[in-house]
């Protein structure tokens, strides 16, 4: 996972567009947390949106 919040944000969209129907998915498949993923995104000022399965 890249550590820096502009290329996560790239890095998450492109997995959650092409290879995952949920952050949940994506997190559980990858073995990492979803909260730290939210709080990152967050942080920069990005919430995950469920219906368009991205960050916006």
């Amino acid at each position: 996972m890249p550590e820096d919040p502009i290329i996560l944000l790239s890095y998450v969209n492109l997995k959650l567009r092409d290879f995952y129907s949920s952050l949940e998915a994506m997190c559980e498949d990858l073995d990492v947390s979803k909260a730290v993923i939210e709080e990152k995104l967050n942080g920069i000022g990005y919430r995950y949106n469920a219906e368009k399965n991205q960050f916006d």
